[in-house]
């Protein structure tokens, strides 16, 4: 019997060759691309924005994908269902999906208002991973509308690009004993410039206005305590009254932002105008009447000098 095994092992060798290079079966490719027609009711608070924007795919006619129904943005917190245009041309798929999404945004608001975003937007087929599906952005056709506007922004970038995305999980799937699945992923990424100026004087022009009411006291004399303390104080409500209607348009941040820092720049000059005017009184009970003068004379353009500085400062390294 031993002497038949090495012909039988000669017989088998060429079919176990033949099986171990047997090539892996390759994804089927879907060339994609996307047209933005809009991107409106943007909300920092809320933190989202609407898009509307055509999406198209292309791919062979023996794939069985169906991308209206398979679509998925994972970053979108609502999608409309898409209308959809479908066609077969030179043996290949391709299907036109008019999207509307409301989308997730984390807002940068560090230098808001002189802030930069960018709104990227996630494709996925839900159904197949990229072991059976790689997307091809369509680069030359993917772009923007040219009459799309921005209220108080402009477009400064556009870009399609693909990637991988990784999850850690295979979603259940017994077939699979891996501990994560990746899915081809195709992004729209939009930069975008806020014209900041106009904003930023509306917003600002009420704590400017009570750092001037503030250091109009500096025009009394020390011994008028009524606007001497009241100008201040008067001014420092205006103050944190327009911090908290300035951050009720901003979403919760755990950085200190620009606003942050111009509004504590303005608290700390105000209480400033009231440390010179104390020292300056206290001196003139004493007699010291030339002191007095001094301190108040002094103080109030050491005030005013290093609080514009400050202010230009924040707004040269924000812009």
């Amino acid at each position: 019997m031993n002497r038949f095994l090495p012909h039988l092992a000669l017989i088998l060798t060429p079919f176990v060759l033949s099986a171990q290079d047997e090539p892996e079966p390759q994804p089927d490719t879907v060339t994609i691309g996307a047209y933005t027609i809009s991107i409106h009711d943007i909300d920092f608070h809320n933190k989202e924005y609407t898009t509307r924007f055509w999406l198209w795919v292309l791919y062979d006619n023996n794939a069985k994908f169906d991308f209206p129904n398979q679509l998925d943005i994972p970053n979108a917190k609502d999608i409309v269902k898409p209308e959809v245009i479908s066609d077969t041309i030179d043996n290949r798929i391709w299907q036109l999906m008019k999207m509307k999404c409301v989308m997730k945004q984390n807002w940068k608001v560090k230098d808001f208002p002189f802030d930069q975003q960018r709104l990227v937007l996630h494709v996925e087929n839900s159904i197949y991973d990229r072991n059976t599906l790689v997307f091809v952005p369509d680069e030359l056709g993917s772009t923007y509308d040219r009459e799309l506007t921005l209220d108080g922004w402009k477009i400064t970038d556009f870009k399609v690009t693909t990637s991988n995305s990784e999850y850690t999980t295979v979603f259940g799937d017994p077939s699979s004993d891996m501990l994560h699945s990746e899915y081809a992923s195709f992004n729209i990424e939009i930069d975008i410039e806020r014209n900041a100026w106009g904003l930023f004087m509306k917003i600002f022009i009420g704590m400017y206005i009570a750092f001037m009411i503030s250091v109009l006291s500096f025009t009394t004399q020390p011994t008028e305590l009524e606007p001497r303390f009241g100008l201040p104080v008067g001014g420092l409500f205006a103050a944190v009254g327009n911090k908290y209607i300035i951050d009720s348009l901003l979403p919760e941040s755990s950085a200190f932002t620009l606003v942050d820092s111009l509004h504590a720049a303005t608290f700390l000059a105000i209480f400033s105008t009231l440390l010179v005017s104390a020292i300056s009184l206290r001196f003139h009970y004493k007699g010291k009447v030339n002191t007095c003068q001094k301190i108040n004379y002094w103080g109030s353009r050491i005030v005013i000098t290093i609080y514009v500085v400050i202010n230009a400062i924040l707004i040269l390294v924000a812009i």
